[in-house]
C-alpha cells in the first residue's frame, strides 16, 4: 500500500511540472497582435503659448514589455503615419510604452528650460487567439 501510494505521489508530482512547464507565458509565438497610432504635438520649450503643431509620430520608438519582465522585451519603430503594431502574441499581459516630453511641468521649466521626458505607458491584455487589441491613439510631446 505505502509503495502504491509512494508511486502515485511520484506520478503527480512529475505530471504536475510537466504541466507547468508547457504553460504558456506572454510573449512571441502566438497569434495575436497589438496596434495602435502615436500622435506627435511639437510644442515650445517649456510649453510656452505657442500653439503645438501637431502631425503624426513618425519614426518614434515604441516598446513593449511581455507579462511582468523587468525591462523591454521587444522595440519596433512607427510608420511614417505613425502606426504600429506588435505581431505574434500570445495570451497575457503588456505594457506598451514611448517617451514623452513631461506635459505636467512637474520636473520641468522653471527648473529647466525643457521638460525631461518621461515614459507614458498602456497595459493591454491579451485574452485569446487571433485576438487583434487596438491601443487607440496616443500624443507625444516633442520641444520644437
Amino acid at each position: 500500500m505505502k509503495k502504491t501510494l509512494s508511486i502515485i505521489i511520484l506520478v503527480y508530482a512529475t505530471l504536475s511540472v510537466v504541466v507547468e512547464s508547457c504553460k504558456k507565458e506572454p510573449g512571441s509565438g502566438g497569434n495575436s497582435s497589438i496596434k495602435g497610432n502615436l500622435w506627435q504635438k511639437d510644442c515650445g520649450s517649456g510649453f510656452d503659448n505657442t500653439t503645438p503643431v501637431e502631425h503624426s509620430g513618425a519614426d518614434l520608438d515604441i516598446y513593449i514589455i511581455y507579462g511582468n519582465d523587468v525591462s523591454y522585451s521587444d522595440r519596433i519603430r512607427t510608420d511614417y503615419e505613425g502606426d504600429f503594431e506588435f505581431k505574434y502574441l500570445r495570451k497575457g499581459n503588456y505594457k506598451i510604452y514611448f517617451y514623452s516630453m513631461d506635459s505636467t511641468l512637474l520636473t520641468g521649466a522653471p527648473f529647466n528650460t525643457i521638460p525631461p521626458e518621461i515614459a507614458i505607458v498602456k497595459e493591454v491584455e491579451i485574452t485569446k487567439r487571433k485576438q487583434t487589441i487596438d491601443a487607440a491613439r496616443m500624443t507625444t510631446f516633442k520641444a520644437k
